[in-house]
């Protein structure tokens, strides 16, 4: 592997050896609370023996990495790595909007107002692809409306249809 490489695989090793470093601290100081040893039995039959090794290991182990990233001098430019994992919490964003637009606008025209959007925001820009990506927003409302007869419940948007309207649409959108 050449020079570069590693450089490139490593860019964001000493951030990721910290957050698991963390991680493990955390499982470790949460122990106690969560398994118990007992005096009766041996040792490796105790309830808390096999998830103690394994959470101190974690934190041992964790350890010897992050010191190990930490010596290395590439490591220490990983913050560019770590905006790139960041940007997939626009996903979770794009997610809860949706979760919280559905009950408001209901669910067909939530469904097909993201599956546009975010196909859109993935760099689909043609008619043709946008019109499939409303397609496939129909057929998961179609799928888990008529099929599956999951019970979502109607947009607020839906009381100011009429009234044979509204009950349709309360049904199947």
């Amino acid at each position: 592997m050449n020079v570069r490489a590693q450089e490139a695989r490593r860019a964001g090793g000493l951030i990721f050896a910290l957050l698991f470093l963390a991680v493990s601290l955390l499982l470790v100081w949460q122990l106690e609370g969560e398994t118990k040893f007992s005096a009766k039995g041996q040792l490796a039959a105790q309830p808390a023996f096999w998830p103690a090794i394994g959470v101190i290991g974690m934190a041992v182990f964790g350890g010897l990495h992050a010191l190990g990233e930490w010596r290395q001098r590439e490591a220490r430019r990983g913050l560019g790595e770590v905006a790139i994992w960041l940007r997939s919490f626009e996903y979770l964003a794009w997610f809860m909007a949706y979760v919280f637009a559905v009950p408001v606008i209901g669910y067909l025209p939530t469904t097909l107002i993201f599956a546009v959007t975010l196909a859109f925001r993935a760099g689909y820009r043609s008619p043709k692809l946008l019109g499939a990506a409303a397609l496939m927003g129909l057929g998961v409302v179609l799928i888990f409306k008529t099929f599956l007869s999951v019970k979502i419940p109607g947009g607020a948007l839906y009381e100011y249809l009429p009234d044979g309207l509204r009950s349709t649409a309360l049904i199947y959108f």
